[in-house]
């Protein structure tokens, strides 16, 4: 790898590449150190491709031997131990897996993370790592996130700690959290735009085939995934009809109709086996529909509204107040793909050997 600062003899006013570091311990999943060093680096042949300076040097600091069995059983090899690491560290990560339990009683290395967390520019952590910055007392005080399945734990564990388990990721000042495994690609995308700008970001995520902006404040959880999963009987292909037809008549009794259910047995069997009432179940569904049409069209909030099922602007405002707590017009600003209006741009250049 290079060393940090870059090349002999660049240019004058060339920006050097920022220093990443992502901490792993035994167990790690590999795509928590692996998806944020993808991202990181196709930055890099993004800028590059633009006669662009600056970018990054990615390096793994290992908690115990440089060679690192992960979760998978795929071996990663370190730069070196965390102890040895040489050279300011600009971006600072922790990677989440099985072993992150036994390195947050680590009391060395919570005192190396407290010690050089002050020296960072900015910390985070992807998925479980939240548990070791929790740990060294980094996220007392602050909102933070991990994968959905540790939320009420981690919040147990560091009642000090704001756990929101709904977002993806979370940034609360110069420390982040993200949820699991891809979520951490998601949030070093994030870190990219912040240092080289929008245009970057999106084709560096056109460069990784990734979703083009997939911001913090959206849901880890898909309605119908988490519904389907829960179901094995004849619901589960209604699931999937009323999530392609949200501006259908989708009340109960029109349900139960297509189930060839009574009414009263439909809602009973149903918020048995989906864990939720019909009506919660539609709700959700019609917002996430409404989510994507104001991300990724220009209709008006009239239209999108009709095409599903709220009847009226008016009632979906009510329902994302309620539900997403923003307004669908403060959602679109948010989180839209593109400027409202705009046309769809021509391909960007492609990075070298994309």
């Amino acid at each position: 790898m290079k060393r940090t600062g870059g090349p002999r003899g660049k240019k004058a006013g060339a920006e050097a590449p920022k220093r990443v570091a992502v901490v792993a311990c035994p167990g790690v999943m590999l795509l928590d150190v692996t998806g944020p060093c993808e991202v990181f680096a196709a930055a890099g042949l993004v800028l590059r491709s633009l006669g662009r300076t600056g970018g990054y040097e990615v390096e793994i600091l290992a908690t115990g031997d440089v060679r690192i069995e992960t979760s998978s059983g795929v071996s990663l090899l370190a730069r070196s131990h965390y102890t040895e690491g040489r050279g300011r560290i600009d971006t600072l990560l922790f990677a989440g897996g099985p072993g992150v339990h036994a390195a947050a009683k680590d009391a060395a290395l919570l005192r190396w993370l407290r010690r050089t967390g002050r020296r960072v520019r900015r910390i985070g952590s992807v998925c479980t790592g939240a548990f070791v910055l929790a740990a060294a007392g980094l996220l007392d005080g602050r909102r933070a996130t991990t994968h959905w399945a540790f939320c009420d734990r981690l919040a147990r564990e560091f009642p000090a700690v704001t756990v929101d388990p709904d977002p993806i990721f979370v940034r609360d000042g110069d420390v982040s959290t993200s949820a699991g495994v891809t979520a951490g690609m998601d949030l070093a995308l994030a870190l990219v735009e912040d240092d080289y700008g929008r245009d970057v970001a999106t084709r560096v995520a056109r460069h990784l085939v990734m979703f083009i902006r997939r911001p913090g404040g959206q849901s880890q959880f898909s309605e119908l995934l988490e519904a389907q999963a829960g179901d094995r009987g004849p619901l589960r292909d209604l699931l999937g009809w009323v999530a392609e037809h949200p501006d259908e008549d989708l009340s109960v009794e029109a349900l139960a109709a297509r189930a060839h259910m009574s009414s009263r047995n439909f809602a009973r069997v149903f918020a048995r086996r989906v864990g939720r009432t019909p009506a919660r179940f539609v709700e959700r569904i019609r917002v996430d529909a409404a989510r994507r049409r104001l991300e990724e069209s220009d209709a008006g909030l009239e239209e999108v509204a009709a095409g599903c099922g709220f009847g009226s602007a008016d009632a979906m405002r009510r329902v994302f107040l309620r539900v997403v707590r923003v307004t669908p017009g403060d959602y679109r600003k948010r989180f839209r793909t593109k400027p409202a209006g705009a046309r769809s741009p021509g391909r960007p250049a492609d990075p070298p050997n994309a």
